[in-house]
């Protein structure tokens, strides 16, 4: 079952990995990018963030759709990062069990708007989160799991 899916250009470091982990019941964390699996420094940095009694997968973003797709992640409470609102939707868009996207760190960019503390997105971002929405999907903004939860369209 997935608990959470989560955008943050961080992907694992300690907030998302011991207070979100702990808020979602996850047993399993799955970082979906598709550079990761190829960097040792970006794997070996996001091992160290890893609560000792979860299990982490890293796959890219095709692997991880088809996993998922597949039923092999239906034993797990399952906790999906990703690095990107592009990732995000890649995600939300093949897979039926996706049913909410929390924003929690999304950095400046070039063109981007600022929505919130730590959420700036670029036109074609809100677009994708805009569309996933009238399909269904929630979309919320929250940083740790005490924070106010703030859906997108509070924010645009």
């Amino acid at each position: 079952m997935i608990t959470l899916l989560r955008v943050d250009h961080r992907l694992l470091h300690g907030q998302v990995a011991f207070s979100w982990t702990q808020y979602v019941g996850a047993d399993c964390i799955l970082i979906a990018n598709d550079s990761v699996p190829s960097d040792e420094l970006r794997k070996t940095t996001i091992k160290l963030a890893k609560p000792p009694s979860v299990k982490l997968v890293i796959k890219n973003i095709n692997d991880s759709i088809e996993a998922i797709n597949s039923g092999v992640t239906d034993k797990y409470n399952l906790f999906i990062v990703v690095e990107s609102v592009e990732d995000a939707w890649r995600l939300a868009s093949a897979v039926e069990g996706i049913k909410s996207i929390n924003l929690g760190g999304i950095k400046a960019k070039e063109g981007a708007r600022n929505i919130s503390k730590a959420i700036n997105l670029l036109p074609d971002e809100i677009e994708k989160l805009t569309q996933l929405v009238g399909n269904g999907v929630e979309i919320e903004i929250r940083q740790v799991p005490n924070d106010r939860k703030q859906l997108l369209a509070e924010s645009l």
